[in-house]
């Protein structure tokens, strides 16, 4: 063989790794996209024919520092300095930990420590919600636009000796874990207004008072970030901030709740979700919300507490552009029975039997019913009945919502508290009011927040963990029909596929024929087994 024609061969043969690295799926974000739908429509490895015990299983487990409650994402064909091309699964731990590990062998590449000097991760700051520490709660986010890739992350801390708490977000690079563009900066922020915690006419953000729960979000150029309180101790209101992606600084501010209380950000760890337009679409949770309207038929005091929010980034300037709250937003925020428990999921287009196309926005809380929201107009509130939203299906589901659902292949599954996951089926745009499917089990608190994987429409698979304090179970089943599990990882013999104790809100990530699971020290992966 001629040198040229090695030459050829090596050249051809590196376009094909490199096709095929790019054609995997990648996951950078909470659930999956920033609708979050949960899907991976790219699942070529794994189906419903060899999803089971005898061909499925734990292939292994790695043991990080800390409690792991953010979801793992995956980036495939990584340069790791001079470690080489890897396939990259990023973990992220409440003990202020980024680590990048081999998403096929789980060895640990790199990690970074986002603490300062003399700082530890927070402490719980006396609430049971994230314990034994806060660190990195919410779901990073990966740029793949600079290079190489990003992944932002929110951490707490706090200074040893002067109990001083902090908020940063941090820009690692994904090659190596080291910070990017002048990063970390301090979060810090206020807005207009008297309401909790304000002072001289400004409500003031205080990072003692919140962590960041709900899973980040980059759209454009700006990553936002949603922030919770702790176990509701006062005071505390609801903020959105945005920040540029390549130079970190603050681009827009938003408080829901200024003149009043309460109305944070957690949804058991979803991320905010945005459209193709850059409109950004959250739940919030119980706080204020005023039943004098303006003119234009918005709180009178601009205090929109349990409600479905779109937001508008226009020009950097965050702002609720349209809303949906229920006739008895009031009652609900004061028995602590709001939306802000779950997740959104912005719908793909779908058409009504008219042949009109109608943009949806999907979600649930705890009050058990799924509603069902025009992007294009909310439906505003009405103290007198609900009927202005576009579909609401009361009472749908067993238990309240503490979970993100997902959609596949015109389905939308919701998992419940105590309750089975239930698949409702659209038709003309519409939601069916009774499950189409539902699983044979049920689940205890908080649910669960399903993933599914996929390879277009076909092969779907619908996969959950089942949150049980002594051994945590991993479940797959057909997406067509719930009733059919394919796989649990109590299954095998021996108790080969356990990986510990449960783990609150824990959401799979499926990618390259593997699906990771954070656990409380660490992460597990299952796949297919060697023969």
């Amino acid at each position: 063989m001629s040198h040229s024609q090695l030459s050829i061969r090596l050249q051809l043969s590196l376009l094909m790794a490199v096709t095929a690295l790019g054609a995997q799926a990648q996951v950078l974000t909470y659930h999956n996209d920033a609708g979050r739908t949960g899907l991976n429509p790219n699942e070529t490895v794994l189906s419903p024919a060899n999803v089971h015990s005898a061909t499925f299983g734990k292939l292994f487990q790695t043991v990080l520092d800390g409690r792991v409650d953010a979801q793992p994402l995956y980036v495939p064909g990584v340069t790791v300095g001079s470690l080489g091309v890897h396939n990259v699964l990023i973990v992220a731990t409440e003990r202020d930990s980024v680590y990048a590990l081999d998403a096929d062998t789980g060895a640990i590449l790199w990690r970074t420590r986002t603490l300062k000097f003399l700082e530890v991760p927070s402490d719980p700051r006396g609430c049971g919600q994230v314990i034994p520490e806060i660190g990195i709660t919410a779901t990073p986010v990966i740029n793949l636009q600079t290079s190489p890739p990003t992944v932002y992350v929110v951490a707490m801390s706090k200074t040893i000796f002067t109990k001083n708490y902090h908020q940063r977000l941090h820009a690692l690079n994904i090659s190596n874990g080291e910070e990017e563009f002048g990063g970390p900066v301090d979060i810090q922020g206020s807005f207009p207004g008297t309401g909790d915690g304000s002072q001289g006419g400004k409500v003031l953000f205080d990072p003692a008072q919140y962590k960041a729960r709900a899973g980040l979000l980059l759209t454009g150029n700006t990553v936002y970030v949603g922030w919770s309180s702790h176990c509701d101790f006062e005071p505390y209101t609801g903020w959105i901030m945005g920040y540029n992606a390549t130079t970190l600084a603050q681009t827009g501010i938003l408080n829901i709740t200024p003149n009043g209380e309460g109305g944070a950000f957690w949804n058991s760890g979803a991320g905010i979700a945005a459209d193709a337009s850059g409109n950004l679409f959250a739940l919030a949770a119980n706080g204020t919300f005023d039943t004098t309207l303006n003119g234009q038929g918005f709180p009178a005091n601009g205090d929109f507490g349990n409600a479905i929010l779109r937001i508008s980034a226009a020009n950097n300037n965050l702002s609720v552009a349209d809303y949906f709250t229920m006739s008895n937003t009031v009652s609900e925020s004061n028995a602590d029975e709001d939306l802000g428990s779950g997740g959104a999921i912005v719908l793909p287009d779908l058409q009504d039997n008219n042949g009109k196309t109608w943009h949806l926005v999907i979600g649930a809380g705890k009050d058990t019913n799924v509603y069902l929201a025009n992007r294009d107009n909310l439906g505003k509130f009405n103290p007198s009945n609900d009927n202005a939203i576009y579909q609401q299906l009361t009472g749908a589901l067993g238990g309240g919502v503490f979970s993100a659902p997902a959609y596949f292949n015109g389905q939308v599954y919701f998992g419940a508290v105590g309750d089975s996951i239930r698949a409702f089926q659209f038709s003309n745009a519409r939601l069916a009011p009774s499950p189409a499917s539902q699983t044979p089990n049920s689940f205890p608190y908080p649910g669960a927040s399903p993933s599914i994987s996929a390879n277009g429409t076909s092969n779907g698979i619908v996969w959950a963990v089942e949150n049980v304090a002594s051994m945590a179970v991993l479940h797959a089943y057909l997406a067509t029909n719930l009733a059919t599990e394919l796989y649990n990882s109590n299954q095998a013999p021996l108790g080969r596929d356990h990986f510990g104790p449960g783990n609150k809100f824990m959401t799979p990530t499926i990618a390259n024929g593997k699906v990771y699971v954070g656990t409380p020290n660490g992460v597990a992966a299952f796949g297919l087994l060697s023969k």
